[in-house]
């Protein structure tokens, strides 16, 4: 890493709220960039998409980050749920991928593990361990605050994966 440093913009997507993060790290330091939601309106499940595609490009637009980590589709017990938060997430890889960014993908066990360490982690801990790891005060959703955490996992999967590499 440079000392120019890395933006990752983290995803947590959703058909009715897809969170979004962008979080910087220069020399190991982690800053909040900006955060928020995309909150796609109405009942046509396209339009929704769409809303989710055109929402995060123009947050990619406006941040130009580096790379981006998406929370992968959990296996849920509706399969209509599951094939919509599939559908969510491809609008979310879409927008990144208009912009060439490389996306990263983690279960979201994963990022409570890395967040909190235990991948049965509750939204409300892993928002407060974001807030503490980015020394801010976390006065944003749940979906945020996981699509944060999915910023900050990718980050310190990629300083794992270089001190691995020697």
């Amino acid at each position: 890493m440079t000392t120019q440093g890395i933006t990752v913009l983290g995803i947590d997507p959703g058909s009715r709220t897809t969170g979004w993060g962008i979080v910087r790290e220069v020399s190991g330091v982690l800053t909040l960039v900006d955060c928020g939601a995309v909150r796609p309106r109405g009942d046509e499940f396209s339009d929704r998409l769409g809303a989710i595609y055109h929402g995060l490009h123009e947050v990619i637009a406006r941040h130009m980050p580096d790379e981006a980590s998406v929370e992968n589709v959990f296996t849920a017990k509706n399969a209509a749920s599951a094939l919509k938060l599939g559908q969510a997430r491809g609008a979310a890889v879409a927008a990144c991928a208009a912009h060439h960014l490389p996306v990263a993908s983690y279960a979201p066990t994963e990022i409570k593990k890395t967040i909190v360490g235990v991948g049965r982690a509750e939204k409300e801990q892993v928002s407060f361990m974001v807030a503490r790891l980015l020394g801010v005060k976390g006065d944003w959703g749940p979906d945020t605050g996981d699509a944060l955490a999915a910023a900050i996992c990718h980050l310190n999967m990629r300083r794992l994966r270089r001190l691995a590499a020697g």
